[in-house]
């Protein structure tokens, strides 16, 4: 297996879906993307606004598999890096995998933090008609496993670029898994 990158980046400075292309993202510590529409302290999803403008923002940085983009190639879905709202996409990691509280350096200067699983919403049938059945799954056990990537906050802000090295800390003590935020 490769060591883990970021294959692509992506902001948008408006509340739309899909987030453009950048060469490269600036994360600020305790906000999120600079210049992405959900940078800030409080939450900044529309639907979680509605309910309470007060939370925390546990979405500040969306991360995203670039291995997905394959997984679903053969279903028909054809997507290419922020298509689907994420600002980091990631290659050689195990983004769902990862334990709450996870920290990944990103680059040579940036820290975040992983907050738990984005849970895929009907916004994605609105994209492409069956992409939210098809970023849903099933473990051995049954379980429901959501594909549609991490979300997370920034510890220590810094640049990142496509290509980066992204490097995992574990948290301490016993791993708990990823749970939706």
């Amino acid at each position: 297996m490769t060591a883990p990158y970021i294959q692509a980046l992506a902001r948008n400075g408006a509340h739309r879906f899909s987030k453009q292309p950048a060469q490269s993202l600036t994360l600020l510590t305790g906000l999120g993307v600079d210049g992405d529409a959900h940078a800030g302290v409080t939450v900044k999803h529309r639907s979680r606004v509605a309910r309470d403008p007060s939370q925390p923002n546990l979405r500040q940085l969306h991360l995203l598999h670039a291995e997905i983009f394959e997984e679903l190639a053969p279903q028909g879905f054809a997507l290419k890096p922020g298509d689907i709202g994420e600002n980091v996409t990631t290659r050689g990691l195990d983004l769902l995998g990862l334990g709450t509280g996870t920290r990944l350096c990103l680059g040579t200067e940036a820290i975040i933090e992983i907050t738990g699983l984005r849970n895929p919403c009907a916004q994605l049938d609105h994209f492409r008609p069956g992409l939210m059945a098809a970023m849903l799954g099933r473990d051995a056990a049954g379980g429901l496993i959501r594909k549609s990537g991490v979300m997370a906050i920034v510890l220590q802000g810094g640049v990142l670029r496509m290509g980066d090295p992204i490097i995992i800390l574990p948290p301490a003590g016993p791993h708990r898994p990823l749970q939706p935020v």
